[in-house]
């Protein structure tokens, strides 16, 4: 899950950057709305966490151009005002929820996973293939019935690969599905989550190698 966080308060960005990645979800920050909507017209986001009160281009404009620039994207906007009203009027601008500063972090990522899966695609909470589950709300996954643990990147990774059906996921989509903006890691580091993730996942393999195409979900 990819989220864009639209914050003018940097410490407050910077704590749903940190947090919202150890969620394994990849989390790009802007703050202000301008560099936001030039950021959402070159790139896509399952879900924007929004500061409606931002300096400059508000964010009720924000909101505005972004409905209009991607419908399928959902936005959480984030306010101080905790006036019904208030409420109204931003999901009248076609927000797709509303949560009033301060919040309970886990209850910002429990609603930013509840737009994702009501999102123009029905993303199943809970993955399955073979004998592996994966409970994409509780980030808990079980093969045979026993638990692995799993790192965030590990998770992200292993959610686009079960996601993608059996079809194939190009490094390409890895890395920009996976890692954020911020970071250069390149195809090796691919390779290294994919190996930490089969060496977690263990035998029979479920991870395949396409060669010259990238990965996908089977048995070796």
């Amino acid at each position: 899950m990819r989220v864009l966080v639209v914050e003018d308060e940097e410490y407050l960005a910077r704590v749903l950057e940190i947090g919202l990645r150890r969620e394994a979800m990849t989390v790009d920050v802007e703050h202000d709305g301008a560099r936001a909507l030039a950021r959402l017209a070159v790139r896509d986001y399952d879900a924007v966490v929004l500061d409606r009160d931002l300096p400059g281009l508000h964010g009720d404009e924000v909101c505005r151009r972004l409905v209009g620039m991607d419908p399928g994207c959902r936005i959480l906007m984030l306010t101080a005002a905790g006036r019904l009203g208030d409420k109204v009027e931003g999901l009248g601008l076609g927000a797709d929820d509303y949560l009033t500063k301060p919040f309970d972090f886990p209850e910002l990522v429990a609603r930013l996973r509840a737009l994702y899966r009501r999102g123009p695609v029905l993303h199943t909470p809970v993955l399955t293939f073979e004998d592996l589950a994966f409970d994409t709300h509780r980030r808990h996954v079980t093969r045979a019935g026993a638990e692995i643990r799993l790192a965030p990147k590990e998770l992200a990774v292993l959610e686009l690969l079960l996601r993608a059906d059996r079809g194939v996921v190009t490094t390409e989509q890895l890395l920009d599905n996976a890692w954020d903006e911020l970071t250069d890691p390149g195809p090796n580091a691919v390779r290294l989550v994919v190996h930490t993730l089969r060496k977690k996942l263990g035998e029979p393999q479920l991870v395949q190698t396409v060669v010259n195409a990238g990965y996908r979900m089977g048995q070796s």
